[in-house]
């Protein structure tokens, strides 16, 4: 079901908790509004839609991809960019890295390791922020 995005910052900066298979709904719910909202969102968090569980969705080099409970664990190739978020107003200056690896459990909850490069990394560092807390 594709749901309304959150815009309260004060919930925005509560750290989301694991997911955990009961969140399963909740993926599959971030991943239809993500899909709703592709002509101006590559990438959206849950807590973008009032869950706060650890699970993003991004647009993976125009396919889709769900993580959840991801965690950046090597980085590389830093650089400063500038970014927008569905979530706030305008676009602000953040440190970004050209190259992560990310553990993550898939939607059956197997776990994944996996190299990103590119605009798909930077997208995945954007929505890890948000289950940190962490908005730009």
């Amino acid at each position: 079901m594709v749901k309304e995005i959150v815009k309260d910052e004060n919930f925005l900066r509560i750290p989301s908790e694991t997911a955990h298979k009961e969140d399963v709904q909740t993926a599959q719910d971030l991943l239809e509004t993500l899909q709703a909202n592709t002509d101006h969102c590559v990438g959206l968090a849950a807590n973008m839609i009032g869950v706060s569980k650890k699970i993003i969705a991004v647009d993976d080099e125009g396919s889709f991809l769900v993580m959840l409970n991801p965690e950046i664990i090597k980085w590389s190739e830093p650089y400063q960019t500038e970014e927008a978020c569905l979530s706030l107003e305008g676009s602000r200056p953040t440190k970004r890295y050209r190259s992560i690896k990310v553990q993550y459990q898939n939607i059956e909850f197997q776990t994944r390791i996996k190299t990103f490069k590119g605009f798909t990394a930077q997208i995945i560092q954007h929505e890890i922020d948000h289950c940190n807390g962490i908005i730009i």
